[in-house]
């Protein structure tokens, strides 16, 4: 039992990118990819895309995100309780 609910709190702490289909205001089809929280990275936005787009390639429209937290805002060295968002708008070449 112990270890099923070590595994669980494992899991939820991984994270994962989601990617939907969008369409811009140019009718261009695009993939909007969230990688928010803490267990991602900018760089599991772009890894997502580019396993999207089947290593054709991608083109990047547009990226939204917080702000990283500055080293006087954090508890020892760590931002505690921020919820981190990220998203990155990309076009499949």
């Amino acid at each position: 039992m112990k270890t099923l609910l070590a595994l669980s709190a494992v899991l939820a702490l991984a994270g994962c990118a989601s990617a939907e289909k969008t369409y811009l205001d140019n009718g261009e089809q695009g993939l909007s990819i969230d990688c928010s929280g803490e267990a991602n990275s900018w760089a599991t936005c772009y890894e997502k895309a580019d396993a999207s787009c089947a290593g054709t390639g991608y083109r990047i429209v547009g990226t939204d995100g917080t702000p990283q937290a500055k080293d006087s805002e954090k508890t020892l060295g760590v931002d505690v309780g921020n919820f981190t968002s990220r998203s990155v708008v990309v076009v499949c070449k």
